[in-house]
């Protein structure tokens, strides 16, 4: 650790000795037995999970209890992860620094929480119902935008969109009225970025190096992309797996929403400032005050579940109350705790997503198990009448959308991620959006009126009831990115799904039976059907082929895109375009075909099965119309 010891001499920051301790809770929280706990548990996680490095980083009372490296940060030269030099992109911790920039201008009176942001912007937002969108809004995820996919990340370092082409590049949908229902949101923060740049008048990077990074002393943390010069050799190399191959520098189209790498040395440096009200040793980034509103104005959706505050959400432990934010890119993945009460603050990241997600499990864990060992609390606790449990079981029973939602045609994912919520014979419930350990969906008992206990474990699930009907819920590890919604019945998976795999396998058999019958013929010397009857069949069979070919290339190109994020990007746009129009003309016209040849089969009365399976075509047909409809496959737009 000498490398962070002489650069907090030299920036002039507090330092903390070996000896320094706290007692809290069952144990005793000082640098030996938290090294001693990390050395014993990282190791092993990172080789069971097959993730390449990590690094850990503590602070308690404004100084560094305890920075770890573990594994590898480049697995080719063998190079370890070092807390005080090795950077990894930390995802959507980025926006803390967004959020702090944001503050820090409401606190120079430079902008206002609640004024309509248009008067920040040189582009409009339109307003939804009358109702424009605020910062508030913003930073609590609540502006009621669709998601947007479109430059989620890039691998050319030669060219990066600015962030006002990128945010004029395509305004998201409107789905919700400002400040009603939480739905996470990068083009928000970016657009909340953006408005710092525009006010401030520089660059959006360059005012977080001169105003957050800078006096912290983190001289090796930047949002620059790619990084500048002297940085690159000390970043993290990202990983699908560790034993795998080295994946390419993540270029963040929205960098304000996710674009930082940073050592974890110097991540504690933000964490002890936010600890103390904003201030780092003699240096202070935000006034007590406006660090106070940041961290302890919460926006309540879902009741008793955790909120969003102005940027930090809640992570409650056991009764502590913690302030956090997690990050994500496609290879990297980071957590930032703070329990503000505490003085404590926990930072830990990886570079690799790891072995079926292992590094979701890794951070999980270990945020878990470090409340559990050094601040233990106790869950929230109590037990409704099973008679009233069973009937609110009851009400809150069935299909429920995300909010976080596509308005184009990644809405089709949506369709298999519907969660299900069943009430048990115990009165208890079961949600298929959350499961343990071992993947089996948690179940819940009520604890007070709409508000669930996992019953193994602390977490809450609470419910928004509003005459006698749920209208939304959500749980502690989702309330603050997203709540769930009722699905209305014609978008339900309960039947849409057998739908389509019934609608699915009847077109399939149908254009199989082309080549059979072909074959059969020349085989048998078969006489082909009369002249009406093989037109009908042909129609049917060209209209399958068409419906089930357009449908499978929008699920490969949805499966595609997804997989790889650089594909999200205008060069596609003529493909989009292009399945759309094929969409328009193969569900519609294949339906309206199918439907015509039912009706002439009807007509002509051939045996029975022939008209049966005729009318299954045409029900096929328009299952899947109904879907294209729903969904968005059938559309005028290239915005995703």
């Amino acid at each position: 650790m000498y490398l962070a010891s002489a650069l907090a001499a030299l920036l002039g920051a507090p330092q903390s000795p070996a000896s320094d301790a706290v007692v809290e809770g069952a144990r005793r929280l000082d640098s030996a037995d938290l090294t001693a706990w990390l050395d014993g548990r990282m190791p092993y996680a990172l080789r069971q999970g097959d993730i390449a490095g990590g690094v850990v980083v503590v602070v308690k009372g404004g100084r560094v209890l305890v920075e770890r490296g573990y594994g590898l940060s480049d697995v080719a030269r063998k190079l370890p992860v070092i807390p005080e030099s090795t950077l990894f992109r930390v995802g959507s911790v980025s926006k803390l620094f967004t959020w702090t920039a944001v503050m820090q201008l409401v606190e120079q009176g430079k902008v206002d929480l609640d004024r309509d942001i248009n008067g920040y912007l040189d582009f409009e937002i339109p307003a939804r119902r009358g109702r424009p969108i605020t910062l508030r809004n913003l930073m609590t995820h609540t502006p009621g935008f669709a998601e947007v996919l479109k430059h989620l990340a890039s691998y050319d370092s030669t060219h990066i969109f600015g962030l006002g082409p990128y945010l004029k590049s395509g305004t998201p949908d409107r789905l919700f009225p400002p400040g009603e229902v939480t739905a996470y949101s990068n083009y928000g923060a970016a657009l909340a970025g953006y408005i710092v740049e525009r006010v401030s008048g520089q660059p959006f990077a360059d005012y977080v190096d001169r105003h957050i990074l800078g006096p912290l002393g983190m001289a090796r943390s930047s949002l620059h992309q790619p990084l500048p010069a002297p940085l690159r050799p000390l970043l993290a190399k990202g990983y699908v797996l560790g034993s795998g191959a080295e994946q390419p520098f993540e270029m963040i189209p929205a960098s304000p929403a996710g674009g930082l790498s940073a050592t974890g040395d110097d991540i504690a440096r933000f964490m002890i400032a936010h600890l103390d009200s904003g201030a780092y040793g003699s240096t202070r980034i935000l006034g007590p005050e406006t660090a106070r509103l940041m961290h302890d104005t919460p926006l309540t959706i879902v009741p008793a579940v955790h909120r969003m505050l102005l940027g930090f959400y809640e992570n409650d432990q056991g009764g502590h109350r913690v302030i956090a934010h997690g990050g994500d890119t496609q290879w990297f993945h980071s957590e930032l705790q703070l329990f503000v009460d505490d003085g404590i603050g926990l930072f830990a990241a990886v570079n690799s997503t790891g072995r079926d997600g292992a590094a979701w499990a890794v951070l999980g864990t270990l945020i878990r198990d470090f409340a559990e060992r050094y601040l233990p609390g106790t869950a929230p606790d109590g037990q409704l009448d099973s008679v009233v449990a069973a009937g609110h079981a009851r009400m809150i029973a069935g299909r429920y959308d995300g909010s976080v939602q596509d308005a184009n045609l990644f809405s089709l994912l949506k369709l298999l991620a519907q969660a299900t919520v069943t009430a048990q014979p115990d009165g208890t419930i079961t949600v298929s959006a959350f499961a343990d350990a071992s993947g089996r969906s948690k179940r819940w008992r009520e604890i007070a009126p709409f508000v669930w206990r996992d019953v193994d474990g602390p977490d809450r699930l609470g419910a928004k009831v509003e005459a006698g009907r749920v209208v939304m819920f959500s749980a502690d590890e989702t309330s603050t990115s997203t709540v769930f919604l009722p699905t209305p019945w014609w978008r339900s998976s309960a039947w849409l799904v057998p739908g389509l795999k019934a609608s699915l396998l009847v077109l399939v058999l149908t254009i199989a039976q082309w080549p059979i019958a072909v074959v059969a013929r020349r085989r048998y010397g078969s006489a082909p059907p009369a002249a009406p009857a093989a037109a009908i069949t042909k129609r049917n069979r060209l209209a399958a082929l068409a419906v089930v070919g357009t449908f499978a290339a929008f699920a490969a190109t949805i499966v595609l895109m997804i997989s790889d994020f650089t594909l999200l990007t205008p060069s596609l746009d003529w493909w989009v375009w292009l399945l759309h129009l094929l969409a328009l003309i193969a569900f519609v016209g294949g339906a309206g075909a199918a439907l015509w040849n039912t009706g002439r089969t009807w007509a002509s009365r051939p045996p029975w099965f022939t008209r049966l399976w005729t009318s299954a075509v045409a029900a096929s047909c328009l299952v899947i119309l109904w879907t294209a409809v729903a969904f968005k496959l059938i559309g005028f737009t290239a915005r995703y």
